[in-house]
C-alpha cells in the first residue's frame, strides 16, 4: 500500500498544486487511499519533498531534482513491476496495457525518463500508447522495458 501511495503522491503533486499536508491528505483521500496527517508528513519527508514557490507568494509542494535522479530507475523498475500487464508493439509504437488506474503514472514515468527515441506517450486508465522516433526504436525500448519487469 505504501509504494501505491507514494506514486499516487507523486502523480498528485505533479499535477496539482498541493500547499498543505491537509491538502495531499485530502487528494489521496478523494483517490480512495485513506491517511492521517501523520502518514502525510513520513510520506513528504521519505520522497524529500520540497516547496517551491508558484505565484503570488504561495509555495506548493514539488519533487526533489535530486531524488529524482536518485529513485529514478528504481522507482520506475517498481512502478512497471507492479503496473505493467501487457507489452504490444506495432511499427513505430508500443503500447503498455497495465491494472486499471496506473497508466498515467507509467506514461509519466517515461515521459521523464532519458529515452531520446520517445516522442511521447498517451495515457488512458490502463492503457500507454508510446510513438517512438522510428520502428528501429522498438527493440531497444521493449528490450528496456523487459529488463525493468525481471529485475
Amino acid at each position: 500500500m505504501k509504494r501505491y501511495r507514494v506514486m499516487k503522491i507523486k502523480e498528485i503533486i505533479q499535477n496539482q498544486v498541493i500547499e498543505t499536508q491537509e491538502e495531499l491528505a485530502e487528494a489521496l483521500r478523494k483517490e480512495g487511499i485513506a491517511v492521517t496527517q501523520a502518514t502525510v508528513s513520513r510520506d513528504i519527508k521519505d520522497l524529500m519533498l520540497i516547496k517551491i514557490p508558484y505565484k503570488n507568494g504561495h509555495y506548493r509542494y514539488a519533487l526533489s531534482n535530486e531524488k529524482q535522479s536518485v529513485m529514478s530507475k528504481s522507482h520506475t523498475a517498481i512502478l512497471f513491476q507492479e503496473a505493467v500487464v501487457k507489452i504490444d508493439s506495432a511499427m513505430n509504437m508500443v503500447v503498455l496495457h497495465t491494472i486499471p488506474g496506473s497508466a498515467s503514472s507509467v506514461a509519466f514515468a517515461i515521459d521523464h525518463s532519458k529515452y531520446d527515441v520517445i516522442i511521447g506517450t498517451l495515457a488512458g486508465d490502463d492503457t500507454v500508447l508510446i510513438i517512438l522516433k522510428t520502428p528501429e526504436d522498438v527493440p531497444v525500448l521493449l528490450e528496456r522495458i523487459q529488463g525493468m519487469l525481471k529485475s
